[in-house]
């Protein structure tokens, strides 16, 4: 009989206590050995209503109770490429939400440390790949049902940004979805990314310029534009629409029912990524676990963690400058594979 999985979660804050609720209640095959967080107070209140596991104030202590078979890493990005090299060197099964690391160079070294492994252990948080709506849409793609794709159009809006939330993070925190997405969609590399600024909302706060037009190119030509638009106000909405040869193929559209009522009509707007990609998260830290237990990944591996981070240092190049900038990748090692993107978003 296979044992449960038994996880450190490092960082408890709004992601890291999300994903420990979800693995007590909802996943099968793990279970909350640990959690990490700096503040251990936050870690201790995080694992209180779960028997059994303990709270630690760094990794290495969680490591060396022998508890530990997994990790969730959900710390803030500039911490990745530490937390990361840590659990490599301890050859365990890890998912680490995005972003893999916050620039390409730390991803690559990332990349070469898990090639020393000689298999895959990093599945990274890109939660888009097990939407519904996104696997449906990838399925056309693959299926050619109606013909080549030959462009994307695609909204990110949030209704307002935490303070700190910097221009660049719209590109680091925000559009790093959508060009993962794109790749996934389209099974093919990002090649360049242009960044327009119009008109600004007054909604941003200072050194923010919002909304922003991002176009993007695939290797085939896949022709890509990205409205994002982090002070929204109404809500968190997150679509896209494809031109296909023959036909177009909307998702994300605003769910749940349409009331008419009092003379009036109209539904509801999901709040925040929770509300619109809860089922998502759900599927991707099951499929981490299910294939964690065969030793394998269930999703996007540190290639396309690196991959995305190219597309980012593009994106804010280009921001700055206004110019086309071309995506530079370092060439794709062998233990990554070709693009075959499978149902469910496993890689």
């Amino acid at each position: 009989m296979v044992e449960n999985l038994r996880v450190a979660v490092i960082g408890a804050g709004r992601m890291g206590a999300d994903h420990i609720q979800r693995l007590h209640t909802r996943i099968h095959g793990a279970e909350v050995a640990a959690v990490v967080d700096i503040d251990l107070d936050r870690a201790k209140a995080a694992v209180a209503h779960i028997p059994g596991a303990q709270a630690y104030a760094t990794a290495a202590e969680a490591y060396e109770s022998g508890d530990v078979t997994a990790v969730l890493i959900a710390t803030p990005g500039f911490l990745h490429e530490v937390a990361l090299l840590e659990a490599l060197e301890r050859d365990i099964p890890i998912l680490c939400e995005k972003p893999l690391t916050p620039d390409a160079a730390s991803a690559w070294k990332i990349v070469e440390a898990e090639q020393k492994l000689g298999r895959k252990r990093i599945q990274v948080g890109f939660m888009r790949r097990f939407d519904q709506g996104y696997v449906q849409l990838g399925g056309l793609v693959r299926s050619g049902e109606l013909g080549e794709l030959l462009m994307l159009h695609c909204r990110h809006r949030n209704p307002d940004t935490p303070p700190g939330f910097t221009n660049e993070m719209l590109i680091n925190d925000s559009v790093v979805h959508e060009f993962d997405v794109i790749r996934f969609l389209t099974g093919e590399e990002i090649t360049s990314v242009q960044v327009r600024l119009g008109k600004a909302t007054s909604k941003a706060p200072s050194g923010q310029h919002d909304p922003q037009h991002v176009l993007i190119e695939t290797a085939s030509g896949v022709l890509v534009d990205v409205e994002i638009f982090v002070n929204a106000q109404f809500g968190y909405q997150v679509t896209t629409e494809a031109a296909f040869e023959d036909g177009i193929v909307n998702i994300g559209a605003d769910g749940g029912p349409t009331v008419h009522r009092a003379g009036r009509w109209g539904g509801e707007v999901t709040p925040g990524f929770e509300a619109r990609f809860g089922a998502a998260y759900d599927v991707e830290v099951q499929s981490w676990v299910d294939a964690a237990l065969r030793n394998e990944i269930g999703g996007p591996s540190a290639w396309d963690g690196y991959a995305t981070a190219a597309c980012c240092e593009a994106g804010v190049e280009a921001q700055k400058s206004g110019e086309k900038v071309a995506v530079v990748l370092n060439e794709k090692p062998a233990l990554y594979g070709s693009f075959e993107p499978a149902q469910g978003g496993a890689q």
